[in-house]
Order: structure tokens, then C-alpha cells, then sequence
């Protein structure tokens, strides 16, 4: 892909906002998507990076969730914050990840990020489940970089 803007039409950046507006349903945790076009940084490094510039450090319950993109190196990660490291399983994110990857191999990059947003959603209910004084904490909108 050429431009970062050829990765995800409108259309599909508005049905991942609605996954992460559902999946946040459930959840105090707080899920973002960012997208950019190639990283000279390995992935899950970069994805820190994204993570702390976007201070998504900064919620309450130390919950953000990170869904990271490198579009042009066809690379992904997703990243939970200190709180979330702190009392989930090692593995939490695998099949999180699984989801997504297995889209991706398709060329699925929308429904891959929906299905697993709304997967990470349903796991992160165990550790963080809603409350009802719960404040959205972050934008729901993809970032771009």
C-alpha cells in the first residue's frame, strides 16, 4: 500500500470505532487503534512508544489497550497497560492476536481489527468489568502517525 490512507476506507474506520464503542460496553478498559505507515522500529517497541505518546498511561485504572499498525511492514501488535500486565494471565492477548493475524493473512484488515477489539473486549471483562460511573477516558477515533 502505497498511502496509509488505502489501508481502511471510511466506512471500515467507522465499523471499527463501533466494535471499540461495544466492546468498551463491557469494560472500564479503554481500546485504541493506531495506524501508521511503516515503523524503523521494532514492532512492539514502537507500539510503546504510540502507547505512552498518545498518553494512554494516563487512565485511571492504568487499562488502555493499544492496537498497533504498521501498514507498509504488515506488522501488528497489541499492547495493555501496567494495570492490565499486572493481574491478567501471560498469554492473555494470544488469541486476541490470533483473531487479528488470521484476518490479516487474508486481507481482512477491518474485520480483523473489529473481531479482535470485541475479543479483547470480552476477556478484559473478567479484570476490568464496566461500571456504571465509568468516564471514556480516551478517543475512540483511529490515530494516525
Amino acid at each position: 500500500m502505497e498511502k496509509i490512507e488505502d489501508f481502511l476506507s471510511p466506512e471500515e474506520e467507522e465499523k471499527i470505532v463501533q466494535a471499540i464503542l461495544e466492546a468498551e460496553k463491557e469494560t472500564s478498559g479503554e481500546i485504541r487503534v493506531h495506524v501508521e505507515k511503516e515503523s524503523t522500529v521494532e514492532t512492539l517497541e514502537r507500539a510503546k512508544e504510540v502507547f505512552y505518546y498518545l498518553k494512554m498511561d494516563q487512565t485511571k485504572e492504568k487499562n488502555g489497550v493499544l492496537f498497533y499498525v504498521s501498514v507498509q511492514d504488515q506488522k501488528f501488535a497489541v499492547i495493555g497497560d501496567e494495570g492490565i500486565d499486572k493481574v491478567v494471565p501471560d498469554d492473555f492477548w494470544e488469541s486476541v492476536k490470533e483473531i487479528v493475524t488470521t484476518e490479516f493473512k487474508k486481507g481482512n484488515y477491518s474485520k480483523g481489527l473489529e473481531l479482535g477489539i470485541l475479543e479483547a473486549g470480552k476477556k478484559l471483562q473478567t479484570f476490568f468489568p464496566y461500571y456504571e460511573k465509568e468516564t471514556n477516558e480516551l478517543s475512540d477515533e483511529i490515530s494516525r502517525g
